[in-house]
């Protein structure tokens, strides 16, 4: 049988861990996760494996970064299902926080980062980003990995992270890894569990627009176009469009100002019932091809 990795409670005893680790000449890789794990997380650790000596993950609902009307209360635990599942991938070490842990009585400091959290999540969501870099900054204090690892799905968190983490000059390497898709490309996410078998079938309309989106903005088309043909998908399959967009990819800037070899993205958000789901595909550079 496969021995289970450590669970560990405590930021420092996590932290010590971690640092013998690397006193020992061992490259340690992070990968930071709520829990109710599927595989895009364990293509996250597959890859931290292949990276490093030793790998921890996170397993931590944060609550600062739930809206007062959002799906804190019933978003899925399951520590020790999680736990077995980073048995079988040779995981070292679990961190697994309450929430005291995180938020110690009487804390009163959160992180702020503008530019790259202000449009769409950050507008939609207030203080969602906040909450992200308060909890990623505390992670990290307490897990002082060489790389942590985290998935394109959630794009543009990834970009409120490798922000707040140049401007804080905090020493570890953040590495996006790829968007993992079920066969019919729904991108993975936990929240797919809430949704009947009905919205499953319509959530595919999430990759069939980008899909489109990827078809047209390589024929040429305009970021217009591109765009309002998104937005036809999803209402056509019954979504509650929060907004589909084509920006610049490392900025999420419009993109009619920037040169025209700029890296893009699409991006799509929406609601299925109760369910929200969002989605991303980047766009390769197109050269001379009006945006």
């Amino acid at each position: 049988m496969t021995a289970g990795p450590s669970v560990i409670h405590t930021s420092g005893a996590i932290r010590a861990e971690v640092l013998a680790a690397q006193a020992a000449g061992r490259r340690v890789g992070f990968v930071p996760t709520m829990g109710s794990l599927h595989a895009g997380h364990t293509s996250l650790v597959e890859q931290a494996l292949a990276d490093c000596d030793d790998v921890v993950v996170s397993i931590y609902v944060n609550p600062t970064q739930f809206g007062p009307h959002e799906d804190f209360d019933r978003y899925p635990r399951n520590l020790a299902a999680d736990c077995r599942l980073l048995g079988q991938q040779r995981v070292r070490w679990v961190f697994a926080p309450d929430t005291a842990e995180m938020y110690p009585p009487g804390n009163a400091t959160r992180i702020e980062v503008a530019g790259p959290a202000e449009p769409f999540e950050g507008r939609l969501r207030p203080g969602h980003f906040s909450g992200v870099a308060t909890i990623v900054c505390r992670l990290f204090q307490a897990v002082p990995a060489d790389t942590a690892y985290f998935g394109a799905k959630d794009w543009q968190q990834t970009l409120v992270i490798k922000r707040m983490v140049r401007d804080l000059g905090l020493p570890i390497e953040v590495r996006v890894c790829p968007t993992v898709r079920e066969p019919d490309g729904l991108a993975m996410s936990s929240r797919n569990a809430y949704l009947t078998s009905e919205q499953r079938q319509q959530a595919r309309a999430f990759s069939l627009a980008l899909e489109q989106a990827h078809v047209d903005w390589q024929a040429g088309a305009s970021v217009a176009t591109i765009t309002d043909g998104m937005k036809n998908a999803l209402d056509a399959a019954g979504i509650a469009i929060d907004y589909a967009a084509v920006v610049a990819a490392e900025t999420l800037r419009p993109l009619e100002s920037l040169p025209l070899e700029t890296a893009a993205i699409a991006l799509v958000a929406g609601r299925l019932g109760q369910t929200r789901l969002i989605d991303n595909l980047p766009l390769s550079p197109r050269g001379s091809a009006t945006c």
